[in-house]
């Protein structure tokens, strides 16, 4: 199964999506529909892999969200609200009801600020190495010097995939989110965007957004990754009494759990929509 271009355009930002069953209703057998959300820096393709396996019961879509991939390279706006605004419109403008948020990483505190924005609008969340607790204040500053130390452009995707893995990444997955151009390859987003939009996070905790979902929801932290286990226990034990929360670690894995050990968290995604049924 291939996925189809959409899309979405809200207050004059575009939206790229991949489609993985666009004819889809809502009056369809198609069981609930995903949308998936990348991390920081991260783009649609990352969800493939998930997409793939997903698809041949559920309508998925994955979002090149603003400043990402195929998406606004510069949106005036990167606050946490627009970015949730940005979901609500995918799901309105596509047709998609009730869906499950899955988001990993800054997506996963995006889907997590949905939920308990618009509770009618969910039907269940699952945060990928995300949490509510504020970030470092110097996360910004340290993703762009980060940044800063890429060899871009790459002369290849070859190099690119090999600077990449020896960043402890995914090299295959995050090279192929880069653009040729007559240079070399560079990354699909602008430096000064990434900063931007991580900033917010470190200015405050979102404990309140958290304790606000209403529906169903997986914590799947990556076993190396940077959510500490007491932010997973602080998060099951503050949850509302009446969601049903579940936390799962996942060995040997780092931040990126779905390129880490993505066949650990598609049964899992598997499992949790087996229960929304």
């Amino acid at each position: 199964m291939m996925w189809t271009e959409r899309t979405v355009t809200r207050a004059g930002v575009r939206l790229t999506c991949r489609d993985w069953h666009p004819h889809a209703t809502a009056t369809d057998s198609a069981a609930t529909p995903v949308v998936l959300l990348h991390g920081l820096a991260g783009h649609a393709g990352e969800w493939d892999a998930a997409a793939a396996h997903l698809a041949p019961h559920h309508r998925v879509v994955a979002v090149d969200q603003r400043g990402h991939g195929a998406s606004e390279r510069r949106p005036a706006d990167v606050s946490r609200a627009a970015y949730v605004a940005d979901v609500r419109a995918v799901c309105e403008q596509l047709g998609l009801h009730r869906p499950v948020l899955v988001g990993q990483s800054l997506g996963g505190h995006t889907a997590m600020l949905t939920a308990a924005a618009h509770p009618d609008l969910v039907r269940g969340l699952v945060l990928v190495d995300a949490g509510a607790a504020a970030g470092d204040p110097g996360t910004a500053e340290e993703i762009g010097s980060w940044l800063d130390s890429w060899p871009v452009p790459f002369p290849s995707p070859a190099a690119a995939r090999d600077f990449l893995t020896g960043q402890g990444l995914n090299g295959e997955v995050w090279a192929a989110g880069l653009e040729r151009r007559a240079d070399g390859w560079h990354p699909r987003f602008e430096r000064s965007v990434m900063v931007a939009a991580i900033s917010e996070n470190s200015t405050r905790d979102w404990w309140p957004q958290w304790r606000a979902v209403r529906c169903p929801a997986l914590l799947v932290v990556g076993e190396k990754g940077i959510i500490p286990p007491a932010e997973s226990v602080r998060m099951l034990d503050c949850a509302d009494p009446s969601t049903r929360v579940t936390a799962v670690s996942v060995p040997d894995s780092g931040h990126d759990v779905h390129l880490d050990r993505p066949a650990v968290l598609h049964g899992l995604l598997s499992d949790f929509l087996a229960t929304l049924a």
